[in-house]
């Protein structure tokens, strides 16, 4: 890696209203990227799109027979299936499967199935984990009757890029950027300075309560799965859960909509990319698949469990394990017959702890592979950006 000069970018973040200095070193960038950021950094996120917001389910509901040109992704990054339902000829191929009854009742099977997991394909799903059936059906059907909602209730709740919090578009701030095919609601948990009921939508009636009900306990079984990642890896079943700031730890969540689209084999739901923070707690639609994962040269089409959560590693988790972990590249594609909702908890480390490999996991043959970096620093890319696979963890590698 290069000697790259100190970037200093002011930005306003989602978790301080007031101008701070963010010094980010050693990122492995291009001069023009460098360039790209500082100068949209030096403005600032701000409050407003470089672009007029165009609401895809709008574009969806209209009628269109042909997909907008900003939405037709390079031919190298189209899907090669427009798959509606589950794949039946395909059914034995599926991220691994964990029932954490079972683990937590010490079956050896489910804890060296979910250390493969972690380490050979960064995705998995979990089963008896706590969450009631009929919560996770009420938190998907509630969002799917918001987003059915007339426009102009859901554009009370319009974001910014500053912050991205409430009804979204779009992804990254790049002017003529290819767009994804989805909209999507993202609030905050935690911490409690951050949770803010005025920015949780009103309608439906229930929502409020529901997702503060489904929060909590998603807040619960994220906190389960990091005991478990964490004595997986040789640590004290705490340490991992320490390393995020133990209980001031970040959650959110972003609720997404994937219209009909007219023409799915030119479009993605969501680019590849990996999830920037610890881990990722997904409530998928279970009638309507749409997650991709890749392992290895292969995209593989997740055919979800119902009442099942698909976890996936994400950089922060991969960071602190020294890569043992991977956060891996995933995907969305969409179809021209259903719509489909999902439900993505965040489970983040405090904003601004540095996050740096673990040292028991640090030896002569395997140095640290990651400076320090705050979530805050590291995150601000990605909102500047928007999904670019797993070029922003790649880029934070030290040099060797």
């Amino acid at each position: 890696m290069n000697n790259l000069d100190e970037i200093k970018i002011e930005s306003k973040t989602c978790l301080n209203d007031q101008e701070q200095e963010v010094k980010i070193d050693n990122m492995h960038m291009s001069d023009q990227d460098k360039n790209k950021i500082e100068i949209k950094n030096k403005r600032g996120l701000g409050e407003k799109w470089p672009e007029p917001i165009v609401r895809v389910q709008s574009l969806a509901e209209s009628n269109l027979t042909s997909l907008p040109d900003r939405y037709i992704k390079p031919p190298s990054q189209r899907p090669q299936t427009t798959i509606i339902d589950h794949q039946p000829e395909v059914a034995d191929i599926n991220i691994p499967i964990i029932d954490l009854d079972s683990l937590f009742s010490g079956n050896e099977d489910d804890k060296k199935r979910i250390s493969e997991a972690c380490r050979e394909w960064g995705f998995f799903q979990v089963i008896n984990h706590g969450v009631k059936p009929k919560l996770m059906d009420a938190a998907r059907e509630t969002w799917k009757s918001f987003f059915n909602l007339p426009v102009e209730a859901k554009e009370v709740y319009s974001n910014s890029p500053r912050t991205y919090e409430g009804y979204g578009s779009r992804l990254g701030v790049e002017k003529g950027a290819i767009l994804d095919w989805n909209d999507y609601y993202y609030l905050h948990f935690l911490p409690l300075a951050l949770k803010d009921f005025n920015k949780w939508p009103s309608l439906p009636s229930n929502i409020r309560e529901m997702n503060d009900e489904y929060g909590k306990e998603l807040v619960k079984l994220g906190g389960r799965l990091m005991t478990i990642l964490s004595s997986n890896l040789g640590l004290r079943a705490e340490q991992l859960q320490e390393a995020f700031g133990g209980e001031d730890v970040g959650a959110c969540l972003r609720v997404n909509y994937y219209p009909k689209c007219p023409q799915p084999e030119l479009a993605l739901g969501l680019s590849p990319h990996s999830d920037p923070g610890g881990m990722t707690i997904l409530l998928p639609d279970d009638q309507v698949v749409g997650l991709q994962v890749r392992h290895g040269d292969t995209w593989i089409t997740v055919n979800p469990l119902r009442h099942a959560f698909i976890v996936n590693i994400g950089d922060q988790i991969q960071i602190l394990s020294n890569s043992k972990y991977k956060s891996v590249e995933h995907r969305v594609i969409v179809n021209s017959e259903k719509e489909r909702v999902s439900l993505a908890f965040f489970y983040n480390p405090k904003s601004d702890i540095p996050i740096q490999p673990m040292q028991q996991l640090v030896t002569s043959t395997m140095p640290p592979l990651y400076p320090p970096m705050t979530f805050d620093q590291y995150r601000l890319f990605i909102r500047t950006q928007g999904p670019r696979g797993k070029s922003h963890v790649e880029s934070h590698i030290s040099p060797r």
